[in-house]
């Protein structure tokens, strides 16, 4: 199984909608995929129409409790996807965690043990560098971070990439990034051309060539607990979001793309 955890610790850069539909895409190409929102918001779950009365066990179960992940995983009405949604009592684990032995590398355990059933699983992770991060983290075998073209996202991106080489240096050496996602994409907007141009020059092929563009499609499936590539599959996010979701399979290792 493929681990992918989708990261910023900026919020409002669209990691959840990149998360969503990326696994949605990914279910459409016949892959048995597995979205765990370890976001204690809860968007992906709402995103993907899991109201939080139907959310009986979560991610806080599985990384706290140790309610074995067959019994958090849930279907969505995407056909070959499953999840594992949040509460809002994943709030309180990174205090939760701060005492739990392996902290860090609780949520690899679990994925190491019980997870062989699907092809690729997808993390949607918060938006800080806390313990929910890290174990995302160290549990996965890349990341994908997605960059809203602004200026103050540069700033944020030193310090994730900071944060990776610690992580590869005392937690997990093999952790790799696939690629960053240049999200909320205006063309009307010079400085977004500048900050997508900054970002090329000094990330170089790292940089996905698919950019994600603002669109109001994009803001409005999640309301009606739809990916927006279920949505409204002609929007130009769609459209990106398929782009992208080629791309990203393209970076994986042969070896896995075989799955």
């Amino acid at each position: 199984m493929i681990t992918i955890a989708i990261a910023n610790q900026k919020g409002g850069v669209g990691k959840t909608t990149t998360a969503i539909n990326i696994a949605t895409a990914m279910a459409a190409t016949g892959w048995k995929v597995l979205l765990i929102d370890l976001d204690p918001q809860g968007n992906a779950s709402t995103g993907l129409g899991i109201g939080s009365d139907d959310r009986v066990r979560s991610s806080y179960d599985l990384m706290i409790d140790n309610v074995a992940l067959s019994d958090c995983t849930q279907p969505t009405n995407i056909p070959g996807l499953e999840i594992v949604p949040a509460t809002v009592d994943l709030s309180g684990a990174e205090i939760e965690l701060v005492s739990v032995d392996d902290r860090t590398g609780r949520l690899r355990h679990i994925l190491g043990q019980q997870a062989m059933r699907f092809d690729i699983c997808v993390i949607d992770c918060p938006p800080s560098l806390g313990l929910l991060t890290l174990n995302a983290l160290t549990a996965a075998d890349t990341l994908l971070v997605p960059l809203q073209c602004e200026f103050f996202a540069l700033e944020g991106l030193s310090h994730l990439l900071q944060t990776v080489e610690r992580v590869q240096q005392r937690f997990n050496p093999d952790l790799g990034i696939v690629g960053v996602a240049l999200t909320m994409f205006d063309r009307r907007n010079r400085l977004t051309d500048q900050v997508a141009d900054d970002v090329r020059s000094c990330l170089g092929e790292l940089v996905f060539e698919t950019v994600i563009p603002r669109n109001v499609r994009l803001s409005e499936a999640p309301s009606h607990g739809l990916p927006a590539l279920v949505y409204d599959h002609n929007c130009s996010g769609s459209k990106a979001y398929m782009a992208l979701a080629r791309e990203l399979i393209a970076r994986l290792p042969e070896r896995r793309k075989a799955a």
